[in-house]
């Protein structure tokens, strides 16, 4: 058993090793290069660079060809369900055609993974069967969930940085919308002033702006955006404009009211966080300083109380 189990190893090692060496570059190819560049030949190394660009092109295109397979396992079955899973990666930033198709495809790699290293390795333990199985399962179940986990972490990650980036963008579309810019005007300028700071908020309404480009409504095209980005506020300022464009309010005055109310509830965020920061004290406080304080003050009293009970053993009794 162990013998085939080794075997089984080697034979994983030797693929994956082959795979890493066909899609690097080869040394020899690096060196004819050097060469070929210090001779002034220029004809061979440009066919050096198509032949490691072929083989880039080669390697997505086997991804591309296992991934749909890899995904077809655990594709969802319904329309809304395909729209919920496309909505949870736009809101983490992935908004590529084929995301979906690699997201699936890396919960089936990653529970086949998790089946075959479990089942390996409760044969090299010498588990029993039902709990090789179980150990199994449960390690199936985590490479489903790992996806899941991942996505959720760079989705709060990315709803955090639009969320701080909101009250900045909206003093800038202020001031711009008051110095005389059409709305759009003042999207497009903001979008491009914010990408250094604020990156993510900057490329969502980059994506608004050329989506009102190519003839698309503005109401919708701040819709696509919250949605797109999946914060609350992101949904208010939208609702905010679409209404102050309905009943003909003035823009600024509706976008000036909006950064002070995300301003006012930044600030009572900060001020509940910083009021939470004693209760989560004592946690460490009971667990980790309690116990070495008894201990400091405490010590030499239990070992003189011991001391006195070894030389005086009628106080034992």
């Amino acid at each position: 058993m162990e013998t085939n189990l080794i075997t089984l190893v080697v034979l994983v090692v030797v693929a994956v090793g082959l795979i890493v060496y066909s899609l690097l570059p080869r040394a020899r190819e690096e060196k004819d290069a050097v060469k070929r560049r210090l001779s002034g030949r220029r004809g061979t190394d440009d066919d050096a660079e198509l032949a490691k660009t072929a083989r880039a092109s080669a390697a997505d295109d086997l991804v591309r060809r296992a991934t749909p397979v890899l995904s077809r396992l655990i594709m969802p079955t319904s329309t809304q369900e395909h729209t919920n899973l496309r909505v949870k990666l736009a809101n983490g930033g992935y908004r590529q055609p084929h995301a979906q198709t690699l997201f699936l495809a890396s919960k089936s790699i990653l529970a086949a993974g998790g089946l075959i290293l479990s089942l390996a390795a409760g044969v090299a333990s010498h588990l029993a069967l039902p709990l090789a199985l179980g150990l199994g399962a449960f390690c199936t179940g985590a490479g489903m969930m790992l996806p899941d986990l991942w996505l959720s972490l760079m989705t709060n990650g990315r709803k955090t940085k639009i969320r701080y980036g909101l009250p900045d963008t909206l003093d800038l579309l202020v001031v711009s919308v008051e110095s005389g810019l059409a709305l759009d005007a003042a999207l497009k300028r903001v979008g491009d002033e914010m990408a250094p700071v604020h990156h993510e908020l900057s490329e969502e309404l980059r994506i608004a702006t050329m989506e009102c480009q190519m003839g698309l409504p503005r109401t919708e095209a701040l819709e696509n955006m919250a949605r797109r980005s999946g914060v609350d506020e992101v949904r208010s300022l939208v609702s905010v404009i679409t209404q102050a464009e309905k009943f003909g309010t003035s823009v600024a005055r509706a976008l000036r009211n909006q950064a002070e109310s995300l301003r006012t509830k930044r600030r009572q965020q900060a001020e509940e966080r910083a009021q939470k920061t004693a209760v989560k004290l004592l946690i460490p406080l009971i667990l980790f300083i309690f116990p070495a304080m008894f201990v400091v003050l405490g010590g030499p009293a239990v070992l003189n109380v011991i001391k006195q009970m070894k030389n005086n053993p009628g106080l034992g009794g």
